[in-house]
């Protein structure tokens, strides 16, 4: 009897032992080369846990991609419609930075009902995009041409009001968990920057947090614990950045022009990154 106790308990150890624990900060394919154009962008996971990404297979178009990889269309965007960042508001709807038609475009998944949120000719070319939790947009507008670029908000009524011009290449958005502090990147100058951000959407108190030496930037998400996670455009990391603008680590890619990041799964704790050189999806967890 002590025999078949021992028996059991060696075979249910040799059992946990053959499933390890996925390890974090690896990065590994999801969404093989070339099913995403060179354009592909703005990843996000919506809330029936997919993930949508811009121009599959072809620009003007959003993919959506299950969990285990497999991408299908989503929807195509209207004639002259290209997409950029994305992100989903609380009750679900979708927003798509239009870069070609100047607008920021609205859908609603279930109907897949594309809508014009917001327009605006002085826009260059919108970018990237962040989100509130009360719904109030930031749009990052390169004019890349120029070396230069400005910072957008769009209320909750589609009204655009611009907050900054005379910058950088503006490029990666984002808004702190605890929606005080909003990130603006520059991608040649290589500057990342950091405003205090109020309930109304005004910003202020504008500082540097980080700026690289090397390579450029696209699209940057912030974790759960308010960390900074940048697309390293040509270094193929991911730069995890702290609140304080200590550079905490470099997250390796298999692709070297990551383009835009994204959480998602099981508490919030896996990234998916776009590769513009691979047309490409790659995914790694982190602690």
């Amino acid at each position: 009897m002590k025999n078949g106790i021992l028996i059991i308990m060696l075979t249910g150890l040799v059992a946990c032992q053959a499933v390890p624990p996925q390890e974090v900060y690896a990065a590994r394919d999801l969404v093989a080369d070339g099913v995403f154009t060179a354009g592909i962008e703005g990843p996000a996971v919506g809330p029936d846990g997919y993930l949508y990404v811009v121009n599959f297979q072809k620009e003007g178009t959003i993919g959506r991609v299950s969990a285990d990889g497999k991408a299908e269309l989503f929807v195509n965007l209207p004639e002259g419609s290209t997409g950029n960042g994305i992100r989903f508001d609380t009750a679900g709807d979708m927003y798509v930075a239009d870069y070609t038609g100047h607008n920021i475009l609205k859908i609603s998944p279930p109907a897949r009902q594309i809508s014009v949120w917001a327009h605006n000719p002085a826009m260059h070319q919108p970018n990237d995009i962040a989100i509130t939790q009360s719904g109030i947009l930031f749009a990052s507008d390169p004019d890349w041409k120029n070396e230069a670029g400005q910072l957008w908000r769009i209320d909750t009524d589609g009204k655009t009001v611009l907050l900054e011009s005379g910058m950088g290449t503006t490029n990666g958005v984002a808004v702190s968990p605890n929606q005080k502090r909003l990130y603006v990147n520059e991608s040649v100058q290589r500057n990342v920057w950091v405003y205090d951000l109020s309930a109304d959407g005004s910003i202020s108190n504008k500082r540097l947090l980080i700026q690289f030496s090397d390579h450029g930037m696209d699209g940057m998400r912030c974790d759960d614990a308010g960390n900074l996670y940048i697309a390293r455009y040509g270094a193929g990391v991911i730069a995890v950045v702290s609140p304080a603008g200590k550079l905490l680590r470099e997250i390796p890619l298999k692709g070297k022009l990551p383009t835009n990041l994204a959480f998602g799964g099981k508490n919030n704790k896996q990234v998916f990154v776009t590769l513009q050189d691979r047309g490409a999806v790659e995914t790694f967890f982190i602690k």
